[in-house]
């Protein structure tokens, strides 16, 4: 990796990064039961590859607001790359409900099996 690449870009975008983790933290203080900052943060917990942060913000934003598909999408997406396919189709299932049908469609394409849940 390059010194601007190592050093200058991605020292920014870390930075950004963290800045608009604490929004995110600020608004969950400000408003604890909404579920949309759970699931921004859990965005970028993912991109920091945090998975169990990240799982546990996305399960708080769909127990928080059960018809948030995009939190659906996201469990679904993370429970079939651990192979908990179960989990996987009952969130995409979820997400589908909810007008989202990207991981159903996802699960399909890549042939993973329904589970009856």
């Amino acid at each position: 990796m390059s010194f601007w690449r190592k050093e200058v870009v991605q020292f920014a975008l870390d930075a950004e990064t963290r800045r608009h983790m604490e929004e995110q933290r600020a608004w969950i203080e400000r408003e604890p039961v909404n579920a949309q900052p759970y699931y921004n943060l859990a965005q970028l917990y993912r991109m920091e590859v945090r998975e169990e942060e990240a799982l546990g913000l996305l399960l708080e934003a769909v127990r928080l607001d059960a018809r948030l598909a995009a939190a659906h999408v996201a469990l679904a997406e993370m429970y079939a790359v651990r192979a908990d396919y179960p989990a996987a189709w009952r969130h995409a299932r979820l997400a589908e409900a909810s007008g989202n049908p990207r991981a159903v469609e996802l699960l399909q394409r890549y042939g993973v099996a329904e589970y009856n849940t």
